[in-house]
């Protein structure tokens, strides 16, 4: 006669069922880790952009407080952010006589890339 096991049945997971399982969270874990180190690389390029996009249009503000804009390219440096910025503006006579073009392009100190181009229109004060 066969004696009883006294030891319950234990119910679980093979080795190999648990090393499949612990390839594949590893295999997503590398996946969601690459792709949010490109968000937050992505995140410092639009914040640098969006910076530039804000000491651009003060350029033109500035453009438009002065009593007689100097035509012909210029370039100054701007502190904004802890970080320095170069300004290249450049205002022409537009097509009409009263009107000044105002181009202006900044990048930051150190590179060539331009981050932002910005255009407008003044009164020109010398006609």
């Amino acid at each position: 006669m066969a004696r009883p096991s006294i030891l319950p049945r234990m119910d679980g997971f093979t080795l190999l069922e648990i090393m499949v399982a612990l390839a594949i969270f590893a295999t997503l874990a590398t996946a969601v880790l690459s792709a949010s180190q490109y968000v937050v690389k992505q995140a410092a390029v639009v914040e640098e952009r969006l910076i530039a996009a804000w000491v651009a249009d003060n350029a033109l503000a500035e453009w438009h407080l002065q009593s007689t804009p100097a035509i012909g390219p210029q370039q100054r440096l701007v502190h904004m952010d802890r970080r320095d910025w170069v300004v290249r503006q450049r205002a022409r006579n537009g097509s009409d006589p009263r009107l000044l073009e105002v181009d202006v392009e900044v990048s930051l100190a150190g590179r060539e890339q331009v981050l932002h181009r910005a255009s407008g229109w003044i009164l020109n004060r010398h006609e």
